[in-house]
């Protein structure tokens, strides 16, 4: 997550010492290891940031809460108090695929989703001093399945992404959206093709959708989501209506173009070859 062309966080995930938090201040010449934790159950998925100095890491399960981290200086993380956070179901945890499984609003607000046995969407008004906890319809059941991403807008709308990885064109159930911030959710009525690891807001109730097999946008926050392109890829970034990257495997980097479609910039050297998805109309 960068601010600028000198200052970043990288997370990183698996158990114990395999997760961390890192901080540049010199443009990614220099990192500093700014959190850890040698526990085998400590897994990072997620981080977000609302300034440079204003940041919360979503972890898995810890003694049976969701373990949340926060930074108010841009220095050091503190764990913030899960007395009266819900209990995470047991196999409950949060998804690493996109660092989209958690998202801020404002100075207050913390949403992320889950799965595994459910695909909840756990939500606090007050930085994590109280939480809801709401079941949402995605598709869960077993370790490979629920929400990989989540998402929210200025007009308390909420739209959250998954499926199951490991039946990639399984289209049901994988997208489910909430116009009243969280508190009750719809299946989407259309919905994208297949499972989808990243979800990034482009404007007003467009946003897209990325994923092994293929991307999809909607116009109405969540509601019908069209498929555009057919492209492998694993996480997107949107900065602005016309520029957005997104990456995928095999070193796969994509730009953002024409508002729907992605060309590939770069891939492995191996398969280095430069193309654009087909142009799809409005």
């Amino acid at each position: 997550m960068a601010f600028n062309d000198k200052i970043a966080y990288v997370m990183s995930s698996g158990e114990g010492e395999k997760s961390g938090i890192y901080k540049t201040t010199d443009g990614s010449a220099t990192w500093k290891l700014q959190y850890t934790d040698k526990r085998k159950e400590f897994f990072l998925d997620a981080i977000a940031c609302v300034s440079e100095k204003d940041c919360v890491a979503l972890g898995d399960p810890i003694d049976g809460k969701f373990l949340l981290l926060k930074t108010t200086d841009g220095e050091h993380w503190n764990p913030l108090p899960s007395d009266n956070m819900p209990t995470a179901l047991t196999g409950e945890g949060a998804f690493a695929a996109s660092n989209t499984s958690l998202a801020l609003s404002g100075d207050d607000e913390v949403f992320f989703g889950t799965g595994g046995p459910a695909a909840r969407v756990f939500h606090s008004r007050d930085r994590g001093r109280s939480w809801t906890v709401v079941e949402t319809p995605i598709i869960h059941g077993n370790t490979s399945s629920g929400i990989f991403s989540l998402g929210l807008d200025e007009y308390n709308r909420v739209i959250v992404l998954g499926g199951d990885y490991k039946e990639p064109n399984r289209s049901s159930r994988v997208a489910a959206y909430s116009l009243d911030g969280g508190k009750t959710w719809q299946l989407a009525a259309q919905m994208p093709g297949g499972y989808r690891s990243a979800l990034a807001h482009v404007d007003d109730g467009r946003w897209v959708a990325v994923g092994p097999t293929g991307e999809d946008i909607t116009n109405d926050s969540g509601v019908h989501w069209k498929h555009t392109d057919s492209l492998n890829l694993n996480a997107v970034a949107i900065l602005d209506f016309a520029t957005g990257w997104a990456v995928g495997p095999n070193g796969t980097i994509a730009r953002f173009v024409n508002h729907y479609n992605y060309e590939i910039r770069y891939r492995h050297p191996r398969r280095n070859t430069r193309h654009s998805a087909s142009t799809i109309a409005d």
